[in-house]
């Protein structure tokens, strides 16, 4: 846990989110988690759409075409958001930091699966909670994201709701195993802390709709 975040990696530095269209589990992680980045909805067509059309040589010079791998199709539902303080002379944010594999640290917004019998709503509140120990209640909505990935022979289709989130109690915790760093992050900073593109733009989101109801 800490009061502000470690730098996010420079631009340039290969940072996506896995499986993204735009970019967790990290959901994210990692986010294919979690999560929104720019990952790898384009590039991942041969395996998780079964378009491979490479082969081995044959006798004689001709290419002997491999079979196509046809993936099973998931729908997944997540639900997550921005919890914001305003008690204090700024309003500021809780971000959630997870690393990977290269070893980064990547900062993004909390969020994660909606259960059986949840709303998204009650499943922002959950997941805010779980992940970052604030307790928040739902101020508007943000916006929705939508990625693919593949994972265990499965390409997945990921909806993640995204929600603004007025803190009421609750102190900040990275107690989740999911999640290596906590921090609160002035409003107008997190946009530059965030790793994937399409959650800065949910930021964006609820800094007007904060500015509206001053």
């Amino acid at each position: 846990m800490s009061s502000s975040p470690r730098p996010r990696p420079a631009r340039g530095s290969g940072t996506s989110r896995p499986g993204s269209a735009g970019g967790d589990p990290a959901s994210g992680g990692g986010a294919g988690g979690g999560g929104a980045g720019g990952g790898s909805s384009g590039g991942g067509q041969g395996a998780a759409g079964g378009q491979g059309t490479g082969g081995r040589q044959g006798a004689g010079g001709r290419t002997r075409r491999r079979p196509r791998r046809w993936l099973r199709q998931v729908d997944e539902f997540s639900a997550g958001g921005l919890v914001v303080d305003l008690a204090g002379a700024e309003p500021r944010g809780a971000l959630i930091g997870r690393t990977d594999r290269q070893g980064r640290l990547l900062w993004s917004l909390p969020k994660g699966h909606i259960e059986a019998g949840e709303t998204a709503e009650q499943a922002a509140v959950r997941e805010v909670e779980e992940e970052t120990g604030i307790a928040g209640e739902i101020v508007a909505e943000l916006g929705t994201i939508d990625f693919w990935f593949v994972a265990d022979n499965r390409r997945i289709h990921k909806t993640v709701r995204h929600y603004l989130l007025r803190r009421v109690g609750g102190e900040l915790s990275d107690a989740d195993i999911e999640v290596d760093e906590v921090a609160w992050v002035p409003l107008a900073e997190i946009r530059a802390q965030l790793a994937y593109p399409d959650e800065r733009g949910l930021v964006d989101t609820a800094g007007r709709l904060l500015a509206d109801s001053a």
